[in-house]
């Protein structure tokens, strides 16, 4: 069955009319809600740098009555990290409007910004039939989704993870897709919407009603959208059935819960708890649990807003000194470890030693790829009997228009481009977030892509 996906075209937005003439339902309540509540005391301002450059939730709702069309692409700067609403004494939810702000903007066309095809397209190949894969025995109630990233820098832990845990669940199935997040928080929100709903559906139809993921953001994806189907992480699973080898360490590291796991104090308990069982002293930086900060990858900021993602690392790396950042997102990780010694949970607990010295077993973008492909054959060969399926059906998703061919002709010629992206002060395209997301966006052929270049 094919997906179909239309979205409404755009609407012009005159000047001086209010959020009852043009907005949605949805948006308009909630720029009354914050301009009822929002005191402008200051408080998410001083935490926040995107706030610091727009100004407090009240300004920015009450500019909002003219309807103007910039408004909404800026909400795209926006980390939606929640630190916002995290640190409002008073209860007000800007990162809310933002996404809000980014869903209004997909609906009147405005948000097809060339600085988010390569992340629309890493999604796009998540959920295609050469990635995806559902492995789903007899008698399976709880699968395995280890997400995107998590599976392309670390398909050796996937294998080691998926071979634990079936010691303790015979019946465990294992699913590698992308649960769509990047969508989500740029704003598209019926082909979300779609796409996990499709997955979701799959998984109940065959079963399922337990997903155990290595991933924050699945997490939260799941958490919000997956019911009836339950949601936990592996790490509260190893903190109470103690399933990984005991590993015994030394030494003093910080931790970095992701920006979506604000508010899961049970699964930040687990983490904390899985690094003393390692030997290790846990000491917590002034943004931490609830108040945590975003790495800088939130949201999809990075690619058009590269020097607030940079910000948000900076302040980080403040915050944790000379001691190793232990986190259990492998995006963080990925953005974290630029500027400082960044640990994944997973890597501390399979290889410890390696992992304070920074010689942890990572692939890096953009052969993750080729290791996803391997990871699917492998665990294909190893789930021979189950019931295997492959996504067929992306529904209307944008595509790139590249073909492989000009993929080539693109790298050939980039030793030129550069020099003329200087010429006409267009250089931020060479900013390495912006570059590496490019990169990315070729799937099988990035390495080749990432070699000419």
């Amino acid at each position: 069955m094919t997906l179909k996906i239309k979205f409404r075209r755009p609407k012009e937005i005159k000047e001086g009319c209010t959020p009852e003439t043009w907005a949605r339902r949805e948006l308009q309540e909630i720029l009354r809600a914050i301009e009822a509540d929002c005191t402008e005391c200051g408080l998410c301002v001083k935490r926040c740098v995107f706030l610091q450059r727009y100004g407090t939730p009240k300004a920015i709702a009450s500019s909002r009555h003219g309807g103007n069309i910039r408004g909404l692409v800026e909400a795209f700067e926006c980390s939606l990290c929640g630190l916002c609403q995290a640190v409002c004494p008073f209860g007000v939810r800007p990162s809310e409007l933002f996404l809000e702000l980014r869903r209004e903007a997909v609906l009147r066309g405005v948000a097809n910004l060339p600085e988010h095809r390569g992340l629309l397209a890493y999604e796009r190949k998540g959920t295609s039939r050469r990635y995806s894969l559902y492995a789903i025995p007899d008698g399976c109630t709880t699968v395995f989704f280890p997400g995107c990233t998590f599976a392309g820098t670390r398909s050796e832990a996937v294998l080691a993870i998926q071979q634990h845990v079936h010691r303790i669940i015979p019946n465990l199935g294992v699913v590698l897709d992308c649960c769509t997040k990047p969508s989500h928080d740029l704003g598209r929100h019926a082909y979300f919407l779609a796409m996990f709903g499709e997955m979701k559906n799959y998984l109940m139809a065959q079963g399922v009603s337990t997903v155990l993921v290595a991933c924050p953001n699945c997490y939260k994806v799941f958490r919000r959208y997956g019911a009836p189907l339950q949601v936990r992480t592996i790490y509260e699973v190893f903190a109470e059935d103690r399933a990984l080898p005991q590993v015994h360490l030394k030494g003093t590291v910080t931790i970095h819960d992701p920006c979506v796991m604000r508010d899961e104090a049970a699964v930040q308990k687990a983490v904390r708890t899985l690094v003393d069982t390692a030997g290790l002293e846990v000491e917590e930086m002034p943004g931490s649990r609830q108040r945590t900060l975003c790495c800088g990858e939130g949201g999809g900021v990075g690619s058009v807003a590269p020097e607030l993602a940079r910000q948000w690392r900076v302040e980080r790396r403040e915050q944790a000194g000379k001691r190793p950042v232990v986190t259990y997102c492998a995006g963080c990780v990925g953005q974290l470890r630029r500027t400082m010694n960044a640990i994944h949970i997973m890597d501390l607990l399979l290889d410890g030693d390696a992992a304070l010295a920074g010689r942890a077993r990572v692939s890096r973008s953009p052969f993750t790829y080729w290791k996803r492909l391997r990871l699917k054959e492998t665990l294909r060969r190893r789930y021979t009997g189950a019931h295997l399926r492959e996504r067929t059906d992306q529904g209307e998703a944008p595509k790139s228009g590249f073909s492989w061919w000009k993929s080539l002709v693109l790298a050939a010629v980039l030793t030129v481009a550069v020099f003329g992206l200087h010429a006409v002060e267009l250089s931020r395209y060479l900013e390495r977030d912006i570059l590496e997301a490019w990169i990315e966006s070729y799937g099988a052929l990035a390495p080749l892509i990432y070699m000419l270049v």
